[in-house]
């Protein structure tokens, strides 16, 4: 069984990847995460004591503990998720992203450099950092992002994953380090952080607050549930090209309100509203933010050809399993709401 240590593992996509590796007993994962606002141990307590998992509270900015992390466990691969992530967090306040996109994917990839150089077998070892198709920016009504679309980033937090991006291609072309990139679409699911799009829109109508829109709604992004990604990841990791990058998409363009307009549907049919209402009577449109893109379109056939992959789910079936989670969680997202579920740290190892 593989060991492989992930980076960024107690966010979104980072814990439904881990939790799918170590319920399919495909790897030892080992997980560093710092922690921050998005970092949440409850998404992983289901797993938080199984034999092939650990955690370890860390910064992939600090290369010293990296190091040790590298040589003690002697993992197959790196998986790196570990990322500010959010949009409009990134123009309210851009140092963070340029300290943990830019410099901190520096760092690790300096302490893996290190750690690669020494190894006997190279040519079993991976690096994979996952990115985002908006280092590609905005696409007009036809076409579509492929693996060769000139870098147009119109935010800090698609600059920083866009200089990020570069620095791992960079190694892999200097120094020969067997990296991998894959650029995934708008990922939904169980266990988002609630200030995204759907997760938003879910709790405040449960909540019977507003349904903020941005500008006309008419925004298109395309949506990829997040375990047909990380089933997408695990191929990648697995059989992957070193030096080649993957283009992951659910092949599902929506617009902004007509995802909205169908979490309310759903909500409708299961937790409707007690006068009888349709939750679409919340909708909200707000101002536009600043540089928003206007439409993402994946052609990942690249992935599908050489690799096999595919999404399985539709964006119907993967949305109605999404409302469902979360109605059913309502105890969890009361504490990433709340702010508890950051006062609590279960047991986590130090270094």
């Amino acid at each position: 069984m593989m060991l492989w240590i992930v980076t960024g593992g107690c966010g979104f996509i980072g814990s439904n990847f881990i939790r799918q590796m170590i319920q399919s007993e495909r790897a030892r994962i080992v997980n560093l995460d710092k922690l921050t606002y998005a970092g949440n141990l409850d998404s992983l307590v289901d797993i938080s004591k199984h034999p092939h998992y650990s955690f370890i509270k860390g910064d992939i900015g600090d290369r010293a503990l990296i190091t040790s992390l590298l040589k003690k466990y002697k993992p197959d691969g790196v998986i790196n998720f570990a990322a500010e992530s959010h949009v409009d967090r990134s123009i309210d306040r851009p140092d963070d992203f340029i300290h943990t996109n830019i410099l901190g994917t520096f760092e690790l990839l300096e302490a893996v450099r290190s750690y690669w150089n020494e190894l006997d077998r190279k040519v079993d070892f991976r690096f994979l950092h996952i990115s985002t198709d908006e280092v590609y920016g905005s696409l007009g009504s036809e076409g579509y992002f492929t693996e060769n679309t000139p870098y147009a980033p119109n935010s800090p937090y698609s600059a920083s994953k866009a200089a990020a991006d570069h620095l791992v291609r960079a190694y892999h072309k200097t120094y020969g380090l067997p990296t991998l990139t894959t650029k995934c679409s708008n990922n939904y699911g169980p266990f988002q952080f609630p200030e995204k799009l759907i997760p938003l829109i879910l709790l405040n109508a449960l909540e019977h607050k507003s349904l903020p829109i941005y500008g006309d709604g008419q925004n298109i992004r395309d949506w990829l549930y997040v375990l047909d990604h990380c089933e997408a990841i695990r191929t990648v990791m697995e059989h992957g090209q070193p030096g080649e990058t993957y283009n992951i998409g659910g092949k599902h363009e929506k617009s902004n309100l007509e995802v909205v307009n169908k979490v309310c549907e759903l909500l409708d049919e299961m937790s409707p509203r007690v006068d009888g209402q349709s939750y679409r009577q919340q909708i909200a449109f707000v101002e536009d933010r600043p540089g928003h893109d206007r439409r993402y379109g994946i052609d990942c056939s690249k992935i599908k050809t050489q690799l096999g992959w595919e999404p399985q789910e539709s964006f119907e079936s993967g949305l109605r399993k999404t409302v469902l989670w979360y109605l059913s969680n309502r105890e969890w997202c009361q504490r990433v709401t709340d702010g508890s579920y950051r006062r609590q740290r279960l047991g986590f190892k130090k270094r």
